[in-house]
């Protein structure tokens, strides 16, 4: 008497299915597969935007001159004032 037979679960299961209907059921099942397609969907959304970060935060391979080397360079290439020749 204190386990459910089959016959009980099958008796429960025929009375959810007067109460809802069997449309109804399987409309609640297919939105429950669109909101785990979803959450997998965001989930994949979310490594991605992850792994561009750490890729941002490393600094580029380059020789590409900065701001400050930029400047320094430019200060040298200008003649001095007292270097010029006379005209």
């Amino acid at each position: 008497m204190g386990s459910f037979s089959i016959w009980h679960w099958l008796v429960v299961l025929l009375v959810i299915l007067l109460l809802f209907g069997s449309g109804k059921i399987s409309g609640l099942m297919g939105d429950l597969a669109k909101g785990i397609k979803s959450f997998k969907a965001n989930i994949k959304e979310d490594e991605k935007d992850a792994s561009m970060e750490a890729q941002a935060t490393t600094p580029p391979a380059g020789n590409i001159a900065g701001p400050a080397q930029g400047q320094a360079s430019a200060t040298q290439a200008q003649p001095q004032s007292g270097n010029r020749p006379a005209a």
